[in-house]
């Protein structure tokens, strides 16, 4: 049944804050479906390495993790687009761990990225702002987290192309170049809206949050459910213009990371609101990511690219995909999904973690940021823990991850 965003709006606007903020349980189907018991086993093994990584490595991390170079994170002062994923890491270690230190690095952390609130420059603020402020709102009830990720929201909302009826991915509001540029990474930073939203009781930002995918899901999904990373438009008339592609191999490829935030990102959009073609959207990408996997459930970075099935992986694109589809079995009832997902998961934490390297800042390796640019491939990147951890804790502690980033549907 499709829900309107009115209705979502007054069965959200009077939520409280804290443990008990999470909306409605979540579903049956995620949280009791049976799972191997090697695999459960598996992830369980995972999960404590993670937190144990993570917190041998926490005192001394001052800035943002960006990527790895020689197994050492690389800092970034202002957090660049990933800032929200190492607080958000931090949560999800608290959540596993129940130890009070990685509540307080999680704390410190976020609030370093408090100047971006007023950002404007980037489409990435629920990169930004979700895991880290968002789920510092609905873990400690304290108001200025939830207040300054609504801040971040209008800063968010002035990207809207009203012509187009999309957000412009890159680029100052000032900046002709890259105006008319949609990429595949947006749909992912349209749930601050639908949080904004929630809270407020003001539609805009929601209704700019669904304008954008309406427009996403025309323009993105080919016949096969392959995406490409980039689709342009003209900006002053909102025309489309075409595909394209940044980090992908080529406008016609299918950059796998890509596909895993159009998982993600569509299944997120039904939960909020009901609309049913944003899950058949998400089933589309979701079924041709799953067949396109190879046997060892790693994908490659490019799902399209000339030497795949035998090129190099994204582990990350991996996390994000499995989140999705955890999300989209709820959605869906298809225990299949769970199924994939569950391999997916086991998968990263038998081949993908850094067990093996003392040296080793992050927890999962042989991912890829920018294959294209030659830029960190077959490294560790901030958000492939992030999703690992979350995906982990969908099944193990599900509970929990609704406590922090809200599994419920409209």
């Amino acid at each position: 049944m499709t829900v309107s965003r009115r209705a979502v709006l007054t069965t959200a606007a009077g939520a409280t804050a804290g443990w008990g903020a999470a909306a409605p349980a979540v579903a049956d189907t995620q949280a009791h479906a049976k799972a191997p018991a090697a695999s459960l086993r598996a992830l369980d093994a995972a999960a404590d390495y993670a937190v144990e990584k993570v917190r041998s490595v926490a005192p001394g991390v001052t800035a943002f993790p960006v990527g790895t170079k020689f197994e050492k994170w690389t800092y970034s002062q202002n957090g660049d687009w990933v800032g929200g994923f190492w607080p958000g890491t931090l949560w999800m270690a608290w959540l596993r761990s129940k130890d009070d230190a990685f509540r307080t690095w999680a704390l410190e952390s976020a609030q370093k990225l408090a100047p971006r609130q007023s950002d404007t420059s980037t489409h990435d603020l629920g990169f930004l702002f979700y895991p880290s402020w968002v789920t510092a709102w609905r873990l400690t009830g304290d108001e200025a987290w939830r207040t300054g990720a609504v801040r971040a929201a209008d800063s968010l909302i002035k990207r809207y192309n009203p012509r187009g009826h999309f957000i412009r991915a890159w680029g100052a509001l000032n900046d002709p170049a890259n105006a008319g540029r949609v990429i595949m990474d947006t749909i992912m930073n349209l749930d601050l809206l639908a949080f904004a939203s929630k809270q407020t009781g003001d539609a805009k930002y929601l209704d700019i949050a669904v304008e954008h995918a309406k427009t996403a899901q025309k323009v993105f999904p080919r016949p096969d459910g392959s995406t490409p990373h980039v689709y342009d438009f003209d900006p002053d008339s909102g025309a489309p213009i075409g595909p394209n592609t940044v980090q992908g191999y080529s406008p016609t490829s299918c950059w796998s990371r890509g596909q895993a935030w159009g998982v993600y990102g569509f299944t997120t959009m039904y939960r909020r609101t009901g609309d049913t073609e944003f899950l058949a959207t998400a089933r589309r990408l979701a079924d041709f990511a799953v067949g396109a996997l190879t046997a060892d459930h790693v994908p490659v970075w490019d799902y399209f690219a000339p030497q795949q099935p035998y090129d190099i992986k994204d582990a990350s694109a991996g996390a994000i995909t499995a989140c999705g589809l955890l999300d989209l079995a709820a959605a869906t009832g298809r225990q299949s999904y769970r199924d994939v997902a569950l391999r997916m998961l086991t998968a990263l934490a038998q081949t993908c973690l850094t067990r093996h390297s003392a040296r080793a800042d992050a927890v999962v390796a042989r991912c890829t940021r920018n294959r294209p640019a030659e830029d960190g491939v077959e490294i560790s990147l901030p958000y492939a823990d992030y999703y690992l951890l979350e995906g982990i804790l969908r099944v193990l502690q599900p509970q929990d991850v609704d406590r922090a980033i809200d599994l419920s549907t409209v």
